[in-house]
């Protein structure tokens, strides 16, 4: 089956990933991999480097007719059986290429839980009928999807996943710690999120602050990452009076299992979450989480899982007392950091994932 993977902006955040790891497993196994992309970035450099054929498709908006042309043409050459994208604006030009290709069939993954506006929700029902299957990261994810017009019969949850053994290891591998001088016996705390308005950072720090109030555990939160709020963040960090021991800002990074393993605990702090893969591959890496109770992270850790917590969003004081129950109940910390290993074997392992994604394909493939 040839797949043609499409996808507007090829940066470095989790659809990119979600898309790199879908090639690495799938390609030359299942399928033979193709990608499709509007803005450039590190993704291409990466399949590119995995030999996948990369192409360029101008989409300038959700109805772009020069871009479904392209599109229709780029299917024809390269003889794609289906093309699996990620946000509405390719959705869109994947749809009305359908037209063009015959037997050609579109998977679509929604990795958010975002209301549409009423004309996008008319525009969803009235291309609903071209849609082969759509794939929802996590159950409200599923919801959220039939609210904004399309058929519940065609879209299936199927978990983000990861490879155990990508992130296997203990914390001699890392160099974390030696890199910023941070003791071995202190307790460290990660959050690798990019710094913009919907990843919490502003709460996060103002939750780190009153922290410092409540326990006298030492501890550095390490803020990996970039973005248009990172100096905003350093600024209000310096403002509350926080010191590099207790908040460390370390930029964009490549090393993120470096970083995991560096650490005791993972941090999200997010407003809008489907399925997070740093959440999933922290886990994976033995750390509990801490979670804000949004979008799909309830999936994730849960009573069942028993992996870490979930704190309220923008809610300095859950957040903190969270990090406390961490930091000083070592018994505790030990529990969650077996529940996420077991967790992700159970419902986040890579196979499994694999398996259902192709499963999905194939669904797609008979639909007459």
């Amino acid at each position: 089956m040839r797949v043609l993977y499409f996808l507007n902006h090829a940066g470095k955040a989790g659809t990119e990933r979600y898309v790199e790891t879908l090639v690495r497993y799938l390609n030359h196994t299942r399928v033979e991999a193709y990608f499709a992309y509007n803005e450039t970035g590190l993704l291409v450099e990466r399949l590119e480097a995995l030999g996948v054929p990369c192409r360029r498709v101008e989409t300038r908006r959700r109805y772009d007719f020069k871009a479904v042309k392209q599109l229709a043409a780029l299917c024809r050459e390269w003889k794609i059986d289906l093309i699996h994208c990620h946000y509405l604006r390719e959705h869109y030009t994947a749809l009305l290429a359908k037209n063009r290709v015959p037997g050609l069939r579109v998977v679509y993954t929604n990795h958010f839980i975002l209301p549409n506006d009423a004309l996008t929700r008319l525009s969803n029902r009235w291309l609903d009928k071209r849609q082969d299957q759509m794939i929802a990261v996590c159950n409200r994810g599923k919801e959220q999807l039939i609210a904004n017009g399309w058929s519940d019969g065609r879209i299936q949850v199927v978990f983000n996943a990861v490879d155990p053994a990508v992130w296997a290891g203990d914390r001699s591998e890392s160099t974390l710690r030696q890199e910023l001088g941070i003791p071995q016996d202190r307790f460290v705390m990660l959050c690798a999120s990019r710094f913009a308005d919907d990843k919490g950072h502003a709460y996060l720090i103002d939750s780190v602050k009153r922290l410092t109030t409540i326990t006298d555990v030492p501890f550095t939160l390490v803020l990996a990452g970039d973005g248009p709020l990172l100096e905003p963040a350093k600024a209000q960090a310096a403002s509350l009076g926080l010191t590099e021991d207790q908040i460390r800002f370390i930029g964009f990074r490549k090393d993120i299992k470096n970083l995991y393993k560096g650490s005791d605990l993972y941090v999200n702090s997010s407003r809008h979450e489907a399925l997070s893969y740093l959440i999933i591959e922290a886990m994976a890496s033995g750390l509990p989480v801490i979670a804000t109770d949004m979008g799909g992270n309830r999936d994730i850790v849960n009573d069942e899982a028993g992996c870490g917590l979930l704190a309220v969003y923008d809610d300095p004081v859950s957040m903190s007392d969270a990090m406390k129950r961490m930091l000083e109940d070592p018994a505790f910390l030990e529990q969650c950091r077996q529940g996420a290993l077991r967790t992700i074997g159970e419902k986040f392992e890579i196979n499994q994932w694999m398996d259902k994604t192709f499963g999905v394909y194939e669904a797609a493939m008979a639909r007459q």
